[in-house]
């Protein structure tokens, strides 16, 4: 069956406020959410609108939030996003999800519930502080989907500084709507697993429940149109409270917010309002950064690296910035770099769970290693070695633990056929292999030179005079 699922991302900016009982705008919150809708393609309202939603619930303690249910600032987008897809799970499969509306709203407090104790505190910190939400149609049918759409969201904010989009941290809350329903039928009832924290746990929650559902239909059940909650312990969802009767908001104008006005150019601009008053889009677009999308696509451009390099390159902060301080300052080629970017430095950087800023070794550092590489000065197994060493005495240079350790390469050709020609006198066996057409075994030979080298051996030359000695 097809499962389509709606997300409804809200993304705490912490930027705005509203104080009581008068309500004020704040003008970078307007920016930020106009900066967001122009980079998701949305069309910008130049006229929305305020709303009172009146409930009471303990962590909204004025009994209503401020919305836009009319008319929001921005509607009808579109988030293009790809995740890694295909057999071996290395094609990139690009889809994309209209983005419904985007809206200005208050945050409500947080509730912390003690089930030891059974108490329910509310933290009120962050209640009335200015919230952007973004509602998404439900173009997606899998967590894994929805996780990449996530994803590529958190980058293009990050890009944006519209929201610096940490969900571990509450900056980034994703609520993901699901339903189940057979092709042809119309969609199914749908649940709601609210706040969850991150793009891996939306997957699995997401997965979790479509499978929960499928099985409540096929035992002849069916299913409850409720709030869910996402245990990452379990990988269960749980359920909070039921959505049965429509609920009334008595929505209303907000009394105290004028509608809200935004301008194309400043000649649009009333005459006689102060420029800090006013929101241009103009303006809020000549601030566009380079988006992810188009970085991935100048990296794959400019450099000829593969397109799911690209992606690791843009996903990992920082990644993309090291990556090119290394090609700038090293001869070697960007297909080789990006080999090391991904395997040695990556590797070491999540094995001790640090962030790319945080490494050891500097772009620099790195591109010193490369060189001495490309000039023939180091091997390249040495050159592996030189940057363990590296990474656990920052201070050093690559040059020095080099000349230090005594790790060049070895010059002396009249050396190397001497060694070359001891490892053949003392493996007749293997040399009567190769002689017999097993050419595999010239590698273990070749193995044992570099042993008595430590790596330092030209290994094409070693080639050469093993191939000429076991002939």
């Amino acid at each position: 069956s097809h499962q389509p699922t709606e997300l409804s991302k809200m993304l705490h900016l912490g930027l705005s406020s509203f104080p009581l009982p008068s309500q004020v705008l704040n003008r970078r919150c307007v920016e930020a959410a106009v900066m967001t809708g122009l980079a998701l393609n949305c069309t910008i309202n130049r006229k929305s609108l305020f709303d009172r939603k009146h409930y009471f619930y303990a962590d909204l303690p004025a009994g209503y939030q401020i919305t836009q249910q009319r008319l929001p600032i921005a509607v009808d987008g579109t988030l293009t996003y790809s995740h890694l897809g295909g057999r071996k799970r290395n094609e990139v499969v690009t889809k994309s999800v209209r983005i419904k509306q985007i809206q200005l709203e208050q945050d409500s407090g947080k509730s912390l519930h003690n089930d030891y104790r059974n108490q329910t505190l509310i933290d009120l910190n962050r209640a009335g502080v200015g919230l952007m939400e973004l509602v998404m149609e439900p173009d997606m049918s899998c967590g894994e989907e929805a996780a990449a759409a996530v994803r590529e969201m958190q980058l293009i904010l990050q890009a944006l500084g519209t929201c610096q989009g940490n969900m571990a941290e509450g900056q980034l809350r994703v609520d993901a709507n699901v339903s189940i329903h057979r092709p042809g039928d119309h969609w199914g009832i749908r649940t709601e697993v609210k706040n969850i924290n991150s793009a891996r746990n939306l997957a699995r929650a997401i997965d979790y429940e479509i499978q929960r559902q499928m099985f409540v239909l096929e035992s002849g059940g069916t299913v409850q149109n409720e709030t869910r909650s996402f245990d990452g312990k379990t990988g269960h969802t749980i359920p909070m409270r039921d959505k049965e009767g429509l609920q009334d908001y008595r929505f209303m104008p907000e009394p105290n917010l004028p509608p809200l006005m935004v301008y194309e150019a400043c000649s649009t601009a009333p005459p006689g309002v102060a420029p800090s008053q006013v929101v241009v889009l103009e303006e809020v677009r000549e601030r566009l950064p380079e988006l992810p999308s188009v970085r991935r696509q100048r990296l794959v451009e400019t450099y000829g690296i593969l397109p799911e390099h690209s992606f690791t390159l843009v996903n990992e902060d920082g990644l993309m910035d090291y990556f090119e301080a290394v090609v700038r300052e090293t001869k070697a080629g960007p297909r080789k770099v990006i080999g090391w970017v991904m395997n040695e430095l990556q590797g070491l950087l999540h094995q001790q769970n640090l962030s790319v800023s945080q490494s050891p070794i500097s772009p620099q550092a790195l591109a010193q290693i490369l060189n001495l590489q490309e000039n023939g000065q180091i091997s390249s197994s040495i050159a592996k070695q030189v940057f363990q060493e590296l990474w656990k005495t920052p201070g050093k240079t690559a040059q020095q633990i080099v000349k230090e350790q005594d790790l060049g390469m070895v010059n002396d050709s009249t050396e190397i056929y001497r060694i070359c020609q001891k490892v053949v006198d003392s493996h007749p066996d293997q040399v009567q292999a190769i002689r017999s057409g097993n050419k595999k075994v010239l590698n273990k030979l070749m193995g044992l030179v570099q042993k008595e080298t430590k790596g330092r051996a030209d290994p094409v030359l070693v080639r050469a005079i093993l191939e000429q000695k076991t002939s």
